[in-house]
């Protein structure tokens, strides 16, 4: 064999060296983003599984109620649901589930109590406020705790609401840690709000707990002059309101989120504008049955 003969197998060996090198560099590459993929599908997945398990068919009446208060008044008010007036609402068959006051003074921070409750049915609920307005005990709490002047500034706020088919059952009592919670109301495009039913049931919920948020509850109001129709009335937890903010610019960023609400809107946005999703974060009251 010539040097020249032995050069060039060394040069063959190194370049298959380098090939093979340059090969095995590629593969764990394509291997390094495929396990990324593949554990992001999977996340995604679990959540899915997790949210569709968590959601349960609710057929039951839920109640949202707003309390505005004249000035200096909520405190007052606030003891007396903190004291009898809740525990009559359970006498006469009124199931409490939350009860928040707004952090933002700009949403009724001082003025504002915000509670859902639910009832068996609406002729329930009915009788059940009928039964509770007659009661002689809640008749003389009225009385005795509004002698040096009303609570309310108006006549309460009531929109009476069912459960979608994507909430989760609803679990009362404290979570792992103090949280924070945001009611989030959308006002749709007139028939649009099976679309933006259909986008949070198939991607926004998932990608909300992706993103560190939990879904409370999601609701459709019943009746038309209270956005029965057009309206997705919802609450998240969040472990503060700025992880809260967090968590939505977050969400917002996610190429899936991206991609959804671009597909979602093809046919034009699915809420109005302007107003068309109205945010307030809330603290749940000492005497919530969520916390």
């Amino acid at each position: 064999m010539s040097s020249d003969d032995g050069k060039r197998d060394a040069s063959s060996v190194l370049d298959i060296d380098i090939t093979t090198s340059h090969t095995a560099l590629l593969m764990n590459r394509i291997a390094y983003r495929l396990s990324h993929c593949v554990t992001a599908c999977l996340a995604a997945l679990v959540f899915s599984i997790a949210l569709q398990a968590s959601a349960v068919e609710d057929s039951r009446v839920f109640e949202l109620r707003v309390y505005t208060c004249n000035e200096e008044k909520l405190p007052e008010l606030l003891a007396r649901f903190r004291g009898p007036e809740h525990a009559l609402f359970e006498k006469h068959g009124i199931q409490n589930i939350g009860f928040w006051v707004p952090m933002d003074k700009e949403n009724g921070a001082e003025t504002t109590l915000i509670y859902v409750v639910v009832h068996k049915s609406r002729d329930a609920a009915k009788a059940s406020w009928a039964a509770f307005s007659k009661d002689p005990e809640w008749q003389a709490l009225a009385k005795t705790s509004e002698a040096n002047g009303k609570f309310l500034a108006k006549k309460p706020e009531s929109t009476f609401m069912t459960a979608t088919d994507f909430s989760p059952a609803i679990t009362t009592g404290a979570g792992k840690a103090d949280r924070v919670f945001e009611l989030r109301t959308y006002t749709c495009n007139e028939g649009k709000l099976p679309t933006l039913l259909s986008r949070f049931r198939d991607h926004t919920c998932v990608l909300f707990e992706k993103h560190g948020m939990t879904n409370v509850a999601y609701w459709t109001p019943t009746d038309p002059e209270t956005g029965g129709g057009k309206k997705l009335i919802y609450i998240l937890a969040h472990a503060s309101k700025e992880a809260g903010m967090k968590s939505f610019d977050d969400f917002r960023a996610d190429p899936d989120w991206v991609k959804a609400k671009a597909e979602s809107e093809k046919d034009g946005p699915l809420t109005i504008k302007p107003d068309g999703v109205k945010s307030v974060y809330m603290k749940a009251t000492d005497f919530s049955p969520i916390k």
